[in-house]
């Protein structure tokens, strides 16, 4: 499950959609959880983080966003192995999550990567695709999930793309006004699939939420799940979680994507 929570899932100290968030979570219960914007989570001793931890039944990983404070995290059920985790903040906006762990039942350990990139501009978002792109290791198991705020060469040019004003527009277009598509693209072109592709679920957008419409989102699919070609052949199910909850929890819906054992 990936899951962008905005702002952590507070609006100031008003702590109900996190708690929307919490209830969503336990609910679905996936096996590894994939956080963006995970803010306030080491504050405080890293108290955010603990209760996290205690609420959901999981180990937290957090890589720290020291700029925008927009960290990224992962979640494993206590079944799963963790067996190194790292954060790069050097080559991202906001910062990469990268955790190696065991799964029962499979025999290679996993890669989960919780990314967020650069919402501000195409180019910074190639950018950090191409380190990104290294970790297509074909016969390895790779899933890289999170907000790409950028359009799948597989979808449709978003409607009212050209109606946004200007400064929110060019996140998302190229010079020639249409969603650049390059960042996917070139996760592609690396090895990665796109499981919501894979399994004909692409054509449900992520953003933006139902309770936060006429924001600087028009209707798109920014979330993704990426598995390399050994994980992607063990893909099952690919879901986005659109609920009454969901619609008011943050600005991005949930994708939740099942995957066989060996």
């Amino acid at each position: 499950m990936s899951y962008n929570t905005l702002f952590g899932g507070f609006d100031g100290s008003d702590d109900r959609r996190r708690n929307d968030q919490l209830t969503l979570i336990h609910n679905t219960d996936p096996d590894i959880l994939l956080i963006q914007e995970a803010k306030g989570y080491t504050a405080s001793g890293s108290a955010l983080l603990y209760a996290t931890e205690q609420a959901l039944g999981r180990r937290g990983f957090v890589a720290e966003a020291p700029i925008t404070g927009q960290h990224t995290a992962i979640f494993l059920k206590p079944e799963l192995q963790p067996l190194s985790f790292e954060a790069d903040a050097a080559h991202f906006h906001h910062a990469a999550a990268m955790l190696r762990f065991r799964v029962p039942g499979y025999a290679q350990p996993w890669t989960a990567l919780s990314v967020h990139l650069c919402p501000n501009g195409t180019e910074v978002r190639l950018r950090e695709a191409s380190y990104l792109a290294q970790h297509a290791i074909d016969d390895a198991l790779v899933l890289i999930g999170g907000d790409f705020n950028s359009v799948s060469p597989a979808d449709a040019e978003p409607d009212g793309l050209d109606g946004l004003p200007a400064r929110f527009r060019t996140r998302y277009a190229g010079p020639d006004g249409r969603a650049d598509r390059r960042t996917l693209a070139l996760l592609l072109q690396a090895g990665f699939t796109d499981v919501a592709v894979k399994l004909e679920g692409h054509g449900v957008p992520t953003v933006p939420g139902a309770g936060f419409k006429h924001t600087e989102f028009v209707p798109f699919r920014s979330d993704y799940l990426l598995a390399s070609a050994a994980l992607a052949q063990r893909a099952r199910t690919y879901s986005v979680i659109r609920s009454p909850i969901t619609d008011a929890a943050s600005d991005h819906y949930p994708i939740v994507a099942e995957f066989g054992e060996d």
